[in-house]
């Protein structure tokens, strides 16, 4: 939240977050309950997720677009999320924040709560509303369990908690 109101620019000035399409309801919820009628929201495919390196690149073309279309003040909306790094340099290169943390998951439970619980929570299996709802396009039909039933254990069987 503080990242956003950091990004806010002048009175009448746009703000145009680019985020992961994983957390379009979140920003538009943040949008709607604090009064922010000057943010915009684009996102890039939840999918990217299967392929973090893929993230880096789109969010560079957005960017360069966004900025082809005006926009002064942009935020990424994406934690790291399995870029090692690249993330942030393309954020440094155009001169733009985005969220903090590894990935969306450290952010939703903060991350000084986050911090104290990592390292215990290495064999639990987080789960988000959007995971929730598209459960078959992100888990059974990627990963083939929706053929394969028999490799579910294998794919999540060494989970010992679910973190919603």
């Amino acid at each position: 939240m503080s990242a956003v109101r950091k990004a806010q620019p002048d009175q009448g000035e746009r703000l145009l977050v680019i985020a992961c399409g994983m957390i379009a309801r979140e920003v538009l919820a943040v949008k709607q309950q604090l009064g922010l009628d000057h943010l915009d929201l684009t996102c890039l495919p939840a999918e990217f997720h299967f392929y973090p390196d893929r993230i880096p690149p789109a969010m560079d073309n957005a960017i360069e677009k966004a900025k082809a279309e005006g926009y002064r003040h942009i935020f990424v909306g994406y934690a790291d999320c399995g870029t090692g790094g690249m993330l942030d340099r393309i954020c440094e290169k155009h001169g733009v924040e985005r969220m903090a943390g590894p990935h969306c998951f450290a952010f939703y439970q903060g991350m000084d709560a986050y911090a104290k619980v990592a390292d215990d929570d290495m064999m639990s299996f987080y789960m988000t509303d959007f995971l929730c709802r598209q459960f078959d396009a992100f888990f059974m039909k990627p990963l083939g369990l929706d053929k394969h039933p028999e490799l579910i254990k294998d794919y999540f069987g060494n989970y010992k908690k679910l973190v919603y």
